[in-house]
């Protein structure tokens, strides 16, 4: 059973990723079950659908949904996944 969070800890509902470098005119859109992905060049798009794996590989590893998991660890799940 999850614990239940205190009402003034913050909480991560989810992640958007925005890609601003588009310039073929293709709208690229992704979504998962933490993550909504818009815009960006093909390769661009690309990596922010990889941080999305390795986020939730993680997230997974650690037996954890994004609701039970505190900001602090999502944010430091998220930094990781950027950086491979």
């Amino acid at each position: 059973m999850a614990k239940k969070r205190k009402r003034d800890e913050p909480e991560v509902v989810g992640f958007v990723g925005v890609g601003l470098d588009n310039q073929d005119g293709h709208q690229r859109l992704t979504r998962s079950e933490h993550f909504f992905l818009v815009g960006g060049s093909e390769e661009t798009h690309g990596r922010m659908q990889d941080v999305v794996i390795r986020f939730t590989e993680s997230l997974d590893r650690k037996g954890k949904t994004l609701q039970e998991a505190s900001a602090d660890d999502a944010v430091e799940l998220l930094h990781k996944a950027l950086d491979p």
